[in-house]
């Protein structure tokens, strides 16, 4: 099938399709004579497999690795599961800094609610978010 028909049975734009294309994780199996991407029935179900990846926070740099494990004739599970692991961590990681920055918000809003806007110093610029603090 040519992009087009992949795009559409996807759900997708050609670009998206172009760029998945340029970075490696969706080839075409051959060109036509005039150039065109000519892509198997199984381009959709890859297609589908990068989407659901990234919908679990996977990035297509990890992506293209499952895949080219797959395309290898190996089973990409055991690193899949590293992959799971990993992310799950690094969200951790990021819940527990904004979490940090939520407390951090809010004792600034309360001690914003107390200053008086007609005293910030111009020097300062907001004496809400003041640097020498």
């Amino acid at each position: 099938m040519r992009i087009g028909e992949l795009a559409e049975r996807a759900g997708t734009s050609v670009k998206t399709i172009r760029y998945y294309d340029r970075i490696g994780v969706l080839r075409p199996e051959e060109r036509s004579e005039s150039g065109y991407r000519l892509y198997g029935e199984d381009a959709l179900d890859r297609y589908r497999f990068v989407r659901a990846a990234q919908a679990v926070g996977l990035r297509l740099g990890e992506i293209r690795e499952i895949i080219a494990l797959r395309d290898l004739g190996e089973t990409p599970c055991a690193f899949v599961v590293d992959l799971i692991g990993r992310r799950a961590a690094e969200l951790d990681a990021q819940i527990a800094d904004l979490a940090a920055l939520r407390e951090e918000l809010r004792t600034l809003d309360r001690r914003a609610r107390r200053l008086n806007p007609r005293r910030c110093e111009p020097r300062l610029i907001c004496h809400v978010i003041d640097p020498e603090i």
